[in-house]
């Protein structure tokens, strides 16, 4: 005879099996499981999926729908277009654990070929609008910059925070330097400086004024954390100033980022909290309207990276700058 005086008759939570049906049923529909992989790492618009999926935009609006009610994925209103982005923290508590496990599994498993194709190009869109926009606006980019953030501004906090988070000095390297405000003390820091950036014209500026204050220890490169990837380069610090926001996949550069840090270094990031100022998109190019301070953590825990010291900064127009430490651990030899 079976002793059943073992089993709890009194829930331990207060969430039910519907709630757990709900969450399952969302994910276990072969095209929305692919869809919370396609958000991995990054938010889309309706019309962006249907695009990589490849179906109608009704279609796609019923899944995503699913997916909300089930607490897996959460809205986002950039402008006049709603993006989605996967819900890393279920609103129900009691179901954050099975959440965690779904979503890691997920991200364990391979993404179809053809969707991983048109998810490329779409990304590609987005930073050849970016690019585009940086190479026609370069000799005013500054002066719209300063609407939101001069560097005047913050730039003392940023040298402050690179100083207490120096191990060793040999390399660093920045991408997106914009007009090098942030070289100059790069330069007297480390022996080796190289300053990234995928617009020829920014580029060029920033070599301009690097040369004039006479920084001799500087390389300049055109291109994208990709080329730095397959060019084996590798750095004790790497500066994100303001870089964020204006790229396609900040998920996806954090985690490049990852792969040049060296053991041990340290990945700076400067960038604008979530706001809703919408005419940043056509004054300074902006792709997102801020990101939340959570976002960059989890994506930097994602890559591998362990948070450091963080400090958040508050502007009289109402912007509010977060300035991130993230570190690369040393490998464990135990």
């Amino acid at each position: 005879m079976t002793n059943l005086s073992h089993f709890d008759s009194q829930p331990r939570s207060t969430t039910d099996t519907g709630a757990i049906t709900a969450l399952c049923k969302a994910a276990g529909d072969p095209l929305r499981m692919q869809v919370l992989k396609v958000l991995q790492q990054n938010a889309y618009g309706v019309l962006e999926l249907c695009q990589v999926f490849d179906i109608r935009q009704s279609a796609m609006s019923h899944h995503l729908k699913i997916l909300a009610n089930a607490g897996l994925v959460a809205t986002r209103r950039e402008g006049t277009t709603i993006f989605y982005r996967r819900n890393e923290s279920h609103p129900d508590t009691d179901l954050q654990a099975l959440q965690h496990v779904l979503f890691q599994t997920i991200d364990d498993a391979a993404l179809d070929p053809a969707l991983r194709t048109r998810l490329e190009s779409i990304n590609t869109e987005r930073s050849a609008a970016s690019v585009a926009f940086f190479n026609q606006n370069a000799a005013r980019f500054e002066e719209n910059q300063d609407l939101i953030a001069s560097w005047s501004d913050y730039g003392e906090s940023v040298e402050s925070f690179l100083d207490s988070s120096i191990g060793a000095s040999h390399s660093a390297l920045e991408i997106g330097p914009g007009y090098g405000q942030f070289l100059g003390k790069l330069s007297v820091t480390f022996k080796r400086v190289t300053a990234l950036d995928n617009s020829a014209e920014m580029l060029e500026q920033c070599r301009t004024r690097a040369t004039s204050q006479g920084l001799k220890n500087i390389d300049f490169k055109l291109g994208d954390t990709n080329l730095a990837i397959s060019e084996g380069l590798r750095s004790d610090c790497i500066s994100l100033n303001m870089v964020l926001h204006h790229n396609p996949t900040p998920g996806s550069i954090i985690a490049a980022c990852a792969q040049l840090l060296n053991a041990g270094g340290v990945l700076l990031i400067t960038d604008l909290c979530a706001h809703d100022q919408e005419w940043v998109q056509k004054a300074c190019g902006d792709l997102w309207l801020g990101l939340e301070p959570q976002e960059l953590t989890r994506w930097a825990q994602s890559a591998g990276l362990v948070e450091g010291n963080s400090l958040y900064l508050a502007q009289r127009n109402g912007f509010r700058i977060q300035l991130r430490q993230f570190v690369k651990p040393l490998p464990d030899n135990h």
